[in-house]
């Protein structure tokens, strides 16, 4: 069986870094000189509107690599902010770009899982395209299995799936 990217990414020299919930990881335009793996805990890619608004573009949860697409990029396109007390494995962008460029399985490795993450951008767009909530949440639940939060968290659900927290809240309550 091939190895999976993160097996590739753990041969590398990386450091860990423990950060609490609220933490700004990094801001939309900052340089790019690292690459994340969540090892514990929760971090959002965001999209901040002018308007103020905010759109969930990745949750970063253990064992998924955050903002994989800025490999790439010498600046980020959005910002990260650390929702659950975290611990992150950080690798140098550097590291990361030479074991992609010399490595073919790893490049290999490195296609799978982007192919797997634009899949999952895929169905978070689609969802985003629904005009009901009802639909919205149809959408999010087969693809989540039909597995819902516990009720603390539905308000993340709201935001993945881009309606008010108060418009979702009466859509699971007329389910009851």
């Amino acid at each position: 069986m091939p190895q999976s990217f993160f097996d590739h990414l753990q041969q590398l020299r990386h450091t860990r870094r423990t950060l609490a919930a609220g933490t700004m990881l990094f801001d939309r335009d900052d340089p790019v000189t690292s690459v994340y793996r969540v090892e514990s805990g929760e971090v959002h890619l965001l999209r901040r509107q002018a308007d103020g608004a905010e759109f969930i573009l990745q949750r970063a949860q253990a064992g998924g690599l955050l903002a994989e697409a800025s490999i790439t990029s010498k600046a980020y396109h959005c910002g990260a902010v650390v929702v659950r007390p975290s611990v992150l494995a950080v690798f140098s962008r550097a590291d990361v770009q030479a074991l992609i460029a010399n490595n073919q399985q790893a490049a290999t490795a490195f296609a799978t899982h982007l192919g797997r993450e634009v899949r999952e951008a895929r169905m978070r767009a689609e969802i985003l395209s629904l005009k009901r909530v009802s639909e919205r949440l149809d959408a999010w639940l087969i693809w989540n299995d039909n597995a819902l939060i516990n009720k603390g968290k539905w308000h993340q659900v709201a935001k993945e799936i881009g309606v008010s927290p108060e418009a979702l809240y009466r859509e699971l309550a007329r389910r009851r």
